[in-house]
């Protein structure tokens, strides 16, 4: 017997497919842009695109609100939603001029990007996972349409490696006291 699509384990990629195929069927029947929906819940827009895409997991307290907004989302796929997705991209995406274009900037500035962060906050990171993006548009000087992209990610330091400060017994001393 066969679960139904909400049940199964989404690792399968056309499974996945369909069901953003689904989600955003629901959207474009809704009217709203990604804007609108993510006023709506009270979520960045970026984040909201994602639910759509099944890249993020859409939280208890938003179901409800997220049905009113969408209301030819599934209750299957509304649950779908809810399980913690599998994040991953296509390869092929990266062909899209959109996204190429957003690759070549942050690969062309990406030693800038790190020198700057080093130097402003230390050796480390920007976090992927607390993190917020949003995309918007403002005016050049020239009347010109411009896209804004605001990353913001919480800086996770490197830790120096202090073996008195690690909680689990290093494997290595294991090994040694199992050979004395």
């Amino acid at each position: 017997m066969e679960l139904p699509p909400a049940k199964r384990l989404r690792t399968d990629p056309d499974q996945k497919a369909a069901l953003v195929q689904r989600l955003l069927a629901a959207k474009e029947a809704s009217g709203k842009s990604f804007d609108e929906i993510a006023t709506g819940l009270g979520l960045t827009n970026a984040y909201t695109a994602n639910l759509f895409f099944n890249q993020a997991q859409l939280k208890a307290h938003s179901v409800k609100k997220l049905k009113e907004l969408v209301p030819k989302i599934s209750e299957e796929d509304l649950a779908a939603m809810q399980r913690p997705p599998m994040r991953s991209f296509d390869p092929a995406i990266l062909q899209e001029p959109n996204v190429y274009r957003t690759y070549e900037a942050i690969t062309h500035y990406g030693e800038a990007i790190k020198a700057l962060i080093n130097e402003q906050c230390g050796d480390g990171i920007m976090s992927a996972i607390d993190f917020y993006l949003d995309v918007g548009t403002t005016t050049g000087k020239k009347g010109e349409k411009r896209v804004v992209i605001t990353m913001n990610g919480k800086f996770l330091p490197h830790v120096e490696q202090i073996a008195a400060d690690n909680t689990d017994t290093p494997s290595v001393l294991v090994c040694m006291q199992e050979h004395m």
